[in-house]
């Protein structure tokens, strides 16, 4: 009798102990996700996770400029009359950002987490005009002084 009890023990300790090394590889296997930067414009929202993102380690510049034509991004439709608010992760703030409007930064670069915009900029003759815009979040680079290490991007679409 106790060599049957003690083999069923002995095969329940295996199966549990395969079960949980069998959870700890597939947990092992997930990626991280990356931070999320959010969109607000009224009360519509767009959040998403970085096109271009390498667990805060530096992105080449051929790595952003090909995350920056990346054509899977959320469109935002943006009344010109409206006001749009950036917010970005905590550690994202920490490291610094900037806003770029079709390539170029639209003022100085950011170490908090919100940020505020009149709606009519990214639509304004300086960007290109037009009624669409690509507007992207650049983490680090500030200056030259900083390493570019994430990028999130939107296209805007004017809503009149």
């Amino acid at each position: 009798m106790t060599s049957q009890r003690s083999s069923a023990r002995r095969r329940r300790s295996v199966a549990a102990l395969g079960a949980v090394s069998a959870g700890l590889l597939v947990l092992s296997a997930c990626d991280k996700p990356t931070p999320l930067a959010t969109v607000t414009v009224g009360s519509d929202s767009v959040n998403t996770e970085a096109s271009c993102y390498n667990d805060g380690k530096e992105l080449k510049k051929s790595q952003l400029k090909s995350c920056a034509q990346d054509k899977d991004v959320k469109t935002v439709k943006v009344d010109p009359d409206e006001r749009v608010r950036f917010g970005v992760d905590p550690e994202v703030a920490d490291k610094g950002w900037t806003l770029l409007a079709n390539g170029r930064p639209l003022g100085e670069p950011s170490k908090k987490t919100y940020l505020v915009v009149p709606g009519n900029i990214f639509f304004s003759q300086q960007l290109g005009g037009g009624d669409k815009a690509t507007i992207s979040i650049l983490e680090g680079g500030n200056g030259g002084t900083q390493k570019a290490t994430g990028l999130w991007t939107f296209k805007f679409e004017k809503d009149s």
